[in-house]
């Protein structure tokens, strides 16, 4: 059996973490995934899709994603029953996120501020590296005159 999840959307608020009683984290949340096909005239519709998230993907969403920012979603669908306030049973569908990933730009995430911790890092200086100024000397032919070699 395949249960295969694989979205791409906008947060429709800002994720909120939660901790379980035994201390796990989780948070649940709503992404917006617009509809591939629009009718000529109308306007763009999109599937408002309930995600949660738990553990580490849980800390990493909440602390890197917001309200607007683009996000891929790869999980299984889950379904679950429940009863509302009123008594009544309720079925809910949503996604259980096994791994998210930004989309986008940081432009488009909101993200330019600098209040994100992998903005401010300065990058790592490295020396350049030339290969055109190699000694050919460090290299050995090998002869293979008895066909021997597999290439």
């Amino acid at each position: 059996m395949l249960n295969c999840a694989v979205l791409m959307g906008r947060l429709v608020a800002d994720p909120e973490l939660r901790t379980t009683t035994s201390g796990i984290s989780v948070t649940s949340f709503r992404i917006a995934v617009d509809h591939s096909f629009v009718r000529q005239g109308e306007e763009r519709q999109a599937d408002f899709i309930d995600i949660v998230a738990w553990r580490q993907t849980a800390d990493f969403v909440c602390r890197y994603f917001r309200k607007g920012s683009m996000i891929a979603v790869q999980g299984s669908i889950q379904t679950r029953s429940y009863e509302d306030k009123q008594g009544n049973k309720r079925t809910a569908v949503e996604v259980v996120a096994d791994n998210v990933s930004f989309c986008g730009s940081k432009a488009e995430s909101g993200t330019t501020g600098g209040t994100r911790p992998y903005e401010n890092a300065a990058p790592a200086a490295a020396p350049a590296v030339s290969f055109a100024s190699g000694n050919m000397g460090d290299f050995e032919s090998i002869e293979d005159d008895d066909d021997s070699l597999p290439f």
